[in-house]
């Protein structure tokens, strides 16, 4: 989720610091534009900043960097990847709608029938019928898209829910670097209970990580009998990383 220049910038537990030669998204980079507010927003997770820096967008949470509408490349492989090799009809979970590059690209794969979005902020999926528009290709007017506004965890938690080919999360910057506290629960042992659980026989979770995350892929190891990584180069700072498992084993 932490994205800048491209990928990768900023921190979910407070305001990223600059290494000597970097330079912190929008605001410290050599002939970089100047950002200027769009909008606040009363988030479930506190204030919620849309910043426009020329033609770029860019997403601050409680202050906190998060995300912007630079690059996108590992966005668009955590669903490509967990579709690949999938007969459709494929139905497909995004965990976080973001700046909708996920969405965007899952709507382009063949064998995409549905996808169902799950995104707790309203601002959010508002941005995405104005500013953000271009970015998620007015991805949430297609009829393929249901959008749930709900924490992931309350809507893999709920009862008699539908099961789904891919799982693709992204609401965090990663295993070992939630943007709230509560979401830690999701990369554990009953986290990936609730996830297993929704997900078809042929199924694949795909999880984002701005880094490697060496002890969930441990867990994910020990509970699938088949996990892949795909590392994705970023122009600063270790690549992002997307975790695909498959074949999971019983829990126990």
């Amino acid at each position: 989720m932490v994205r800048g220049m491209g990928d990768g910038a900023g921190t979910a537990s407070g305001p990223a610091v600059a290494e000597p030669g970097e330079f912190e998204p929008g605001e410290f980079e050599p002939g970089a534009v100047e950002p200027v507010v769009v909008e606040r927003a009363a988030g479930v997770g506190g204030e919620l900043v849309l910043r426009r820096a020329g033609a770029h967008y860019e997403i601050i949470s409680n202050g906190v960097f998060l995300m912007d509408t630079r690059g996108g490349a590992s966005e668009r492989l955590l669903v490509r990847a967990a579709v690949q090799g999938l007969d459709g009809p494929v139905r497909l979970l995004i965990g976080g709608l973001g700046v909708g590059f996920s969405l965007a690209e899952a709507l382009t794969l063949p064998a995409v029938a549905h996808v169902t979005v799950v995104e707790r902020e309203p601002a959010v999926i508002a941005w995405h019928a104005a500013e953000l528009r271009p970015f998620s290709r007015g991805a949430l007017d297609d009829p393929r898209v249901t959008v749930e506004r709900a924490d992931l965890l309350d809507h893999l938690a709920a009862p008699h829910g539908p099961r789904y080919d891919a799982l693709c999360l992204d609401i965090d910057n990663g295993p070992d670097w939630t943007v709230t506290p509560g979401n830690a629960r999701l990369y554990g042992a009953a986290g990936l209970d609730l996830l297993t659980a929704r997900l078809t026989p042929r199924g694949t979770l795909a999880v984002w990580s701005a880094g490697a995350a060496p002890a969930f892929e441990a867990l994910l190891r020990g509970r699938f009998s088949r996990v892949r990584t795909r590392a994705v180069p970023v122009p600063r700072g270790e690549p992002d990383v997307v975790y695909l498992a498959t074949g999971p084993r019983p829990a126990g």
